[in-house]
């Protein structure tokens, strides 16, 4: 599978932009705030319905202009697919495959895999939970549809439990048998995600730990673990225990909306140990095992987004990094750095198909070889 064209209408600092792209590896090079991080969140949209940086989608749209549109055509299994994504101010958004809309996007997810590593991904180390579960979430989500309907189920059901706990306290009037219809289904739904993300991490931690030595060369040790109420007790129990908890609170204090990962280095806590350059490695490891992960299951491999590569890794990283991502089990590639000959020297000497692209400015123009050398 591959993103053989792209276009742009309207959106974040691109009037219209349309790029036709290699089916290996496709450099996008320019100053920062050009438009290059711009041009790989366009093709997130196409695979994930969102922006990987910005949830409001309104707040996508270039300046005052009334739309914005991003539309992909892609290569997979033989056929051309054409994606569609649209949005009107304060109207919904239309996604369409092959000109037929979708009525639930959560239908679209997974259809085209994508992993994106990017200097945002640092919020996986230095944030509160909810951006590791959201990791997790985002890698099941692409193979398994099942997770997915269970987790939209979870949530809802969450929502209806807090919105009863508050009830309960405004009313000054408890009703347990009014609770237990919630919690059935919040135990149902809750014990089905926590299975699945067991069954993930403990799949998912060697591969990982693979990756981090091929691009540390084996300086450190690494680890992962999950953390979750129901690693303690069933989820029937661990709801009774936190009752009058979540009646004082007036929200639901346990269960997998709670779930968390903690990183390791050499048995110490990363965020607090490891160098800004570890952390780095540990990050892009972690996306390099999730793209490892999804071609594995799904048995097609993933569309990999490497923005700014240069950040905070050292040259020997960077090096070990692009020796790994050339080869062709990774697939197509986008990649972008501040240097136009700097990405082109490093692709040149590995003998890949590639394509740069200089961005100025909410404008993305083709380079050949040849014009570099002028």
């Amino acid at each position: 599978m591959y993103l053989k064209k792209l276009s742009v209408l309207n959106f974040k600092n691109y009037s219209e932009a349309e790029l036709q792209f290699s089916s290996h590896i496709n450099c996008l090079a320019g100053n920062n705030g050009e438009g290059k991080t711009n041009v790989l969140d366009a093709i997130h949209y196409l695979s994930f319905c969102k922006s990987f940086f910005n949830p409001i989608d309104s707040q996508n749209i270039l300046h005052e202009a009334p739309f914005f549109l991003i539309q992909g055509c892609y290569q997979l299994d033989g056929k051309e697919e054409e994606i569609y994504c649209g949005l009107k101010r304060s109207q919904k958004k239309q996604f369409k495959r092959n000109k037929k809309e979708y009525q639930r996007l959560a239908d679209h997810i997974g259809l085209f895999p994508l992993v994106m590593i990017s200097p945002a991904d640092s919020e996986l180390i230095t944030e509160g939970s909810e951006s590791r579960r959201r990791f997790i979430d985002s890698v099941i989500a692409q193979f398994d549809r099942d997770y997915l309907e269970s987790l939209i189920s979870y949530n809802k059901v969450l929502s209806h439990r807090n919105a009863l706990l508050k009830q309960f306290a405004d009313s000054r009037r408890f009703d347990k048998e009014s609770l237990e219809i919630w919690d059935i289904q919040l135990i149902e739904y809750g014990k089905k995600g926590y299975e699945k993300r067991k069954n993930f991490i403990s799949s998912f931690i060697p591969i990982f730990q693979k990756y981090y030595e091929l691009i540390s060369g084996g300086r450190e040790q690494v680890g992962i673990q999950y953390q979750s109420h129901l690693n303690e007790a069933s989820f029937e129990d661990v709801l009774e225990r936190a009752l009058n908890r979540d009646r004082a609170v007036e929200y639901t204090t346990v269960g997998i909306h709670k779930d968390d990962l903690e990183f390791t280095i050499n048995g110490h806590n990363l965020k607090k140990f490891a160098s800004q350059g570890q952390q780095k490695s540990f990050l892009i490891a972690l996306k390099l095992a999730q793209f490892d992960f999804i071609k594995n299951i799904k048995q097609v491999t993933p569309i990999l987004l490497l923005d700014d590569i240069y950040d905070k890794l050292d040259d020997l990283r960077v090096k070990q990094l692009m020796e790994l991502v050339c080869s062709t089990n990774f697939g197509q590639l986008f990649i972008t750095d501040t240097h136009l000959t700097r990405l082109a020297d490093l692709f040149e000497t590995t003998g890949a198909d590639f394509k740069l692209f200089k961005i100025n400015n909410g404008s993305a123009v083709e380079v050949k070889n040849r014009e570099l050398k002028i």
